[in-house]
Order: structure tokens, then C-alpha cells, then sequence
């Protein structure tokens, strides 16, 4: 692929990006009496995987998310019972899509564009959390970060892609509400398109790569796409 050409394949990820675990707010109300401590939560589950990775260690995605919300309902002085272990799994994996999703897929499939998806989180049984939001069809292949036994935004997680997919990381534009998943992307030679959600934004200190398209709705950072691949 030529330098200043736009790649024509998409990874995108999963939660938060193409899920919406706002959904799961219920639960942590009613277990924290907050719904925001889904973000502490979150927020733990993230910043320790990272950590495993880092240490060159590794335990999958949701079991670090049940130990993730067993020790923020300890920090809280709060009673997780297994009931309340066994609702987050099962909200988990039925987390509907966000409005803007199908659109932004559909014009991303109609320009031509292979999509596939790249995400924290173990490879599950059918059907899937995305078979189960309607957006399967849209992907060619799913990767899960288990094979690389490291967590994003690890450079072998995107290499492990472009590896899969016989191309170079230069091929490849992630697409995330995550900047740290950006960061981690560009710095694999990946294109990195940033989908700023209400809470999420861009990092201002120096050295931190900015992200190559941003939006804050899937179906404008699709457009974006489809206008740089096309060299407008």
C-alpha cells in the first residue's frame, strides 16, 4: 500500500465502540446505588489488564472483570453476592449496539471496506455478543486477544491482526472510543480513527500521537473514511 494511501481494511473494537455497556448501568446502581460506578469499575478492568500485560502475566478479560468488580465493592464496603456475579455475565454478553452502529457499518460495507473486529475480551460461544446485537454479518473474521496473550494496547494485539489477515499493520485503520487503543494502534503502524463518545476525549500532552480521524458519532467517522480512502 502506497504511504499516503488510506487502508481499505477497518478493525474495530468491541465494547463501548460498537456495544453499548451503558446498559449495565441498572446493575451498578442497584448493587452500588450509583450508576456511574460502572465507569470505576470499567476503569479497574481496563487499567489492570494493562497491568497483567505489562508484567508479563496474563488471566482473561472476564475474569479480571469479575475480580475487577469484586475489589471495587470492596474498596466501597459493598456485598457482591455470586447472583450478582452471574447478572454481569449474563448482561455482558446480550450488550445491545449503539444507535449510530449500523448505519456507520452499512456505509462502510456498501464503499467496500473489509471489516473485522479486534477485542479484549475471550472468544465466547455462540451465539455471540455481536451475533446477539445483529452486527456479525458486517465482519469477516473476529479476533480476540487471547492468542497473544496480551491485552491492547500491547503492538503484538494489532500485529497479531495484520499477521492473520496476511497484510502489514500499514494496511490496517482501528477504529475505537479508546485513545489509549489509538496510541497503541499508530505505534503499530496502524491508522488510528477515534470515536469521542460523551466519555472519552483526547489526551493535550506532548508526544501523544493524534489520532488520524475523529468524530464523535460512528456514522461521521464512517463518512470521514470513506472520504480519505476516496482522497477527498
Amino acid at each position: 500500500m502506497p504511504n499516503n494511501a488510506f487502508p481499505s481494511i477497518i478493525v474495530f473494537d468491541v465494547n463501548e465502540t460498537l456495544l453499548d455497556i451503558t446498559t449495565l448501568e441498572p446493575l451498578f446502581d442497584r448493587m452500588f446505588g450509583n450508576p456511574r460506578m460502572l465507569r470505576e469499575w470499567f476503569a479497574q478492568l481496563v487499567l489492570y489488564s494493562q497491568t497483567m500485560t505489562l508484567a508479563g502475566l496474563y488471566t482473561p478479560f472476564g475474569e479480571l472483570g469479575i475480580g475487577a468488580l469484586r475489589m471495587t465493592a470492596s474498596i466501597h464496603d459493598i456485598n457482591i453476592t455470586d447472583a450478582d456475579v452471574s447478572e454481569l455475565k449474563e448482561r455482558m454478553s446480550s450488550i445491545p449496539a449503539h444507535p449510530d452502529v449500523l448505519p456507520a457499518l452499512t456505509r462502510l460495507q456498501d464503499a467496500g471496506f473489509r471489516m473485522v473486529t479486534l477485542t479484549n475480551s475471550a472468544s465466547s460461544t455462540v451465539p455471540t455478543p455481536l451475533e446477539k446485537a445483529g452486527l456479525s454479518s458486517f465482519f469477516e473474521k473476529t479476533f480476540s486477544v487471547e492468542e497473544a496473550r496480551k491485552f491492547k494496547p500491547a503492538p503484538e494485539t494489532y500485529q497479531l491482526v495484520a499477521a492473520e489477515l496476511s497484510v502489514e499493520t500499514s494496511d490496517l485503520c482501528l477504529v475505537t472510543c479508546h485513545l489509549w487503543d489509538t496510541i497503541g494502534a499508530q505505534a503499530a503502524g496502524c491508522r488510528g480513527a477515534f470515536l469521542k463518545r460523551s466519555y472519552n476525549d483526547m489526551l493535550p500532552a506532548p508526544n501523544v500521537p493524534v489520532p488520524d480521524l475523529c468524530a464523535s458519532d460512528l456514522t461521521a467517522l464512517a463518512d470521514q473514511i470513506i472520504k480519505r480512502k476516496q482522497g477527498a
